[in-house]
Parts: structure tokens; C-alpha cells; sequence
């Protein structure tokens, strides 16, 4: 009886996950900076056009390849931006999972006194990038911003609804805090949902 309650309780939440997932983003009021979490397509793209927006002066793109610059950026992107945007652009290269995001976004904020931001992530990415990153800067106004990648326009194949019950339960995991747990080896592991960004990416 337990385990059929649990099971559906896991199903509801599911169903909710996906949902809350698929999700049009809400345009976010002026803030401080915006972070953009890389390991997906649309999100440094995103970013950067909402700073053209005037959205926020600073962006922090996390996780991007040791080896990346700027210029490799600016010849992926698909319309000419002004170089105000490029100026204010920090390529954050420490970061190889969630928590690492966390951890850089919490380094750049202290450093740029950074007091309300933008989070672009994927859909099914966001609601453990906005935990998180709220863990490791409680101070800050955060303001989700999610892109929906073309795997969410699959909703029906087999690889994505895989993608999308690990990423549920990746959240589950997040919300009790098991990543304070296994910190010291957080960076061991390979995380499937951030990869570093590189100009062959």
C-alpha cells in the first residue's frame, strides 16, 4: 500500500515537473546580471539577447570550455550585437555541473556586487539551477529565465522522457540537499546536464 502511494505520489509530481518544464518564460525586470548555465542549445543565445535588451548590465556565461574566448561566441551568434554587450560578457570557465554553476555564480556576484539576476537555463534545468544558486547566494533576487531546447519539442520520444524523469529526480534529490553531502567529490563526477560550452559545441 506504502509503495503504490509512493509511486503514484512520484508519478503526480512528475507530471507536474514536465508541465512546470514547458513552461513560456516570463520576461524578468531590469536586473544586476544575468547568468547563462551552459550545457544546452538557445541559452548563451538567450542571454545575450536579453543584455542587448538593456535586461541587465553584466552576464556571466557558466562552464564554458578552459579554452573558449569571447570571439568564439561572437562568430556562433546569428545577429550582430553591440560591443557594450561583449564588454560586459565574463566567461566563467570552473564550473562543470549544477553545484559548480552555483558555486562560480556565488564568486562573480561578491565580485561585481550583483544584487538581482537573471537565470537561463533549460525548462527542465531550471528549478534545480534556482535552488541551487539560491543556496549559495541567499541575498540575491533571482529571476528565472527558462529556453525550451529541441528536445522539448519531442515531448513524445522515449529519449526525452528519459531525459525528463532523471532531471525530475535529479530536482527531488536537490530539494533534501544531497549535494552537500557528496561536495567533496561533486567534481569527480560526470554531469550529463552541464557540459562546457566550446567553440565546436
Amino acid at each position: 500500500m506504502l509503495a503504490a502511494i509512493l509511486i503514484a505520489a512520484w508519478g503526480a509530481g512528475l507530471a507536474w515537473f514536465i508541465r512546470d518544464a514547458r513552461r513560456a518564460p516570463r520576461l524578468p525586470p531590469p536586473c544586476d546580471g544575468i547568468v547563462a548555465l551552459t550545457g544546452g542549445q538557445g541559452r548563451i543565445e538567450t542571454s545575450l539577447r536579453l543584455m542587448a535588451e538593456r535586461r541587465a548590465a553584466l552576464l556571466l556565461i557558466s562552464g564554458v570550455d578552459p579554452h573558449a574566448v569571447l570571439g568564439d561566441f561572437l562568430m556562433r551568434t546569428p545577429h550582430l550585437l553591440p560591443l557594450e554587450v561583449w564588454l560586459h560578457t565574463t566567461l566563467g570557465r570552473q564550473a562543470t555541473s549544477t553545484l559548480g554553476n552555483a558555486d562560480e555564480t556565488a564568486q562573480w556576484v561578491r565580485a561585481h556586487d550583483v544584487h538581482s539576476l537573471i537565470v537561463v537555463t533549460a525548462g527542465y534545468h531550471i528549478r534545480r539551477a534556482m535552488m541551487e544558486i539560491a543556496r549559495a547566494v541567499p541575498d540575491v533576487a533571482l529571476y528565472p529565465y527558462p529556453v525550451q531546447p529541441p528536445a522539448m519539442l519531442h515531448t513524445d520520444r522515449l529519449a526525452t522522457w528519459r531525459l525528463l524523469v532523471v532531471e525530475y529526480d535529479k530536482w527531488l534529490l536537490a530539494c533534501i540537499d544531497t549535494a552537500r553531502w557528496t561536495r567533496p567529490v561533486h567534481g569527480l563526477i560526470r554531469h550529463d546536464d552541464i557540459r562546457p560550452a566550446s567553440p565546436s559545441s
